[in-house]
C-alpha cells in the first residue's frame, strides 16, 4: 500500500455520498457520458478572502493558465483585481471580462504583441528583443504601450516544484541587464508600468516565501534605484502551494502576509508610491475541483486488483504523476458513494488508455469497489482539462462543470 495526499478540508469531512457545491457526484454526472470536472466557487472565494485577510494592502491577480474554464473565469472577474495571461488565446478569454491584464511568457508572436498592444494589455517583456519589437509595433500602430520588464533575479525560491529565476532562463531579462532597458522605454515615451519577478511556483515552505518576497522587494529597489524611476507596480509573482502529497501541510499564508507586511513597511524610498500584486493560480482553484470518473471494470493480476476508469491521464496528468513531478506519488481519491468508509482493500486505480503511464492511484487504501461506482480525483481545480493531452488515443473530453453560485 502507498500513501495518498490529504482531502481538501471541505471535502474530508464528509460521510457517506460525496457531495459537491451541494450536489452529489451521481446527480453531477447524470446526463454525462463520461467523466467530468466539477469546480466549487464558493471554495475559490474562501481561498481569495483568505488572501484578503492575509495581505491587505496587496492587489490580487489570477494565473490563468491554472484554469481557464470561461465561467469559472467569469466568477473570478468579480473576485480578483486582475489577470494574467500566458497567450493570445488566454487574452481573448479575459478581455471581455473589464479587468486590467499582464501578459507574461517567452515567445510572443507579433500578431500576440499586436493583440496586447491595441487591447491595452501591460506586456511583460521577456527580452530585449521582444522590447524592440513591441515598440515598433506600438509605433506603427499610433499606440502608446503598456510595457513592464520580467526579470530573470538572482534568487531562486527554495523548495519549489518549479524553479523560474536565479540561473540561465527562458524567462525574464537577467537583473543587472534590466535598468539600462528600463531607460530606454522610458526615453522612447512607452509606458512603463514596473516589474514582474517570479522566483518559482508550489512552494509550502512559509520562510522560503518569506525570504524570496524580502529578496525581491530589496532586488527591485536596487534596479529602481539604477534605473531612476519608481515602478507603478511591483509583481512579485505566486508560488504559493497546495498539499497534493502525503507528507504535505498547508500553507500558512497568514504568516507569510505578516511578513509581507514588514517588509513593504521597510522598504525603500524609491519603492515608497509603487503597488504590489501576488499572481495566484493552483492556491486560488485547485483545491475546489474534483474529477469524477467511473469503474468500467474490475480485474485481478498476478495478485493485484485494477480499479479500471472510463477516464485517466488524457484528463488529469497531473493526477498521473507525468506533470512536473519526479517521483510518482499519489494524490488523494475516493469513492464516491463511501466518503469516510473504511479502507478494507489495496487497489491500483487506472485509466483506459494503452500505456502503464495512465495510473490515477498506485496501490492506494479505499473501500471496496464495484463496477459503475464513481472515483473522485481530488485538487482537480488547476491544471487538469487544458493541462493535460486530451487528444491522446482519441478519447472524447471530460465536461468541465462549474457548480452552485459564490
Amino acid at each position: 500500500m502507498k500513501p495518498m495526499g490529504p482531502i481538501p478540508p471541505e471535502f474530508a469531512a464528509q460521510t457517506g455520498a460525496l457531495t459537491i457545491a451541494g450536489r452529489s457526484a451521481e446527480d453531477w454526472m447524470a446526463g454525462h457520458d463520461g467523466p467530468v470536472f466539477v469546480y466549487d466557487p464558493a471554495i475559490v472565494a474562501t481561498r481569495v478572502a483568505r488572501f484578503r485577510e492575509a495581505f491587505p494592502s496587496i492587489d490580487l491577480h489570477y494565473a490563468i493558465k491554472a484554469n481557464p474554464h470561461p465561467p469559472l473565469l467569469k466568477a473570478m472577474a468579480a473576485m480578483v483585481d486582475g489577470f494574467d495571461v500566458a497567450s493570445a488565446g488566454e487574452l481573448a478569454k479575459v478581455a471581455p471580462l473589464g479587468k486590467p491584464v499582464s501578459f507574461a511568457g517567452p515567445g510572443k508572436r507579433d500578431s500576440e504583441l499586436t493583440a496586447a498592444i491595441q487591447a491595452g494589455v501591460t506586456i511583460n517583456l521577456e527580452s530585449e528583443g521582444e522590447a524592440m519589437r513591441a515598440l515598433g509595433l506600438a509605433d506603427r500602430l499610433g499606440v502608446t504601450p503598456r510595457l513592464a520588464v520580467r526579470v530573470n533575479p538572482d534568487v531562486e525560491l527554495r523548495g519549489s516544484g518549479m524553479k523560474m529565476g536565479g540561473r540561465p532562463s527562458p524567462f525574464g531579462i537577467d537583473a543587472e541587464r534590466v535598468p539600462a532597458l528600463i531607460r530606454h522605454l522610458c526615453q522612447v515615451g512607452a509606458d512603463w508600468r514596473g516589474f514582474h519577478i517570479y522566483a518559482g511556483s508550489q512552494a509550502l515552505d512559509p520562510q522560503a516565501i518569506i525570504d524570496t518576497q524580502a529578496a525581491t522587494i530589496a532586488l527591485a529597489a536596487r534596479l529602481a534605484e539604477k534605473a531612476g524611476v519608481t515602478p507603478p507596480l511591483v509583481n512579485l509573482g505566486g508560488g504559493f502551494g497546495v498539499p497534493y502529497f502525503a507528507g504535505d501541510n498547508t500553507l500558512p499564508v497568514e504568516r507569510v502576509g505578516e511578513a509581507l507586511e514588514q517588509a513593504l513597511a521597510a522598504r525603500s524610498a524609491i519603492l515608497s508610491q509603487s503597488r504590489f500584486a501576488i499572481e495566484l493560480g493552483r492556491w486560488l482553484v485547485a483545491e475546489a475541483g474534483v474529477y469524477l470518473a467511473r469503474v468500467i471494470d474490475r480485474k485481478e493480476s498476478g495478485g493485484e486488483t485494477f480499479l479500471i476508469l472510463d477516464g485517466g491521464l488524457h484528463h488529469q496528468l497531473a493526477a498521473s504523476g507525468n506533470f512536473g513531478t519526479v517521483v510518482r506519488r499519489n494524490y488523494p481519491l475516493a469513492i464516491a458513494r463511501a466518503m469516510g468508509a473504511t479502507a478494507e482493500e489495496t487497489v491500483s486505480v487506472v485509466g483506459p488508455l494503452c500505456t502503464p503511464l495512465d495510473r490515477l492511484g498506485d496501490r492506494v487504501a479505499l473501500p471496496p469497489a464495484r463496477v459503475g461506482d464513481i472515483v473522485a480525483v481530488f485538487l482537480a481545480g488547476a491544471y487538469g482539462a487544458t493541462a493535460s493531452p486530451a487528444a491522446f488515443l482519441g478519447h472524447p473530453p471530460a465536461a468541465e462543470i462549474l457548480g452552485g453560485a459564490v
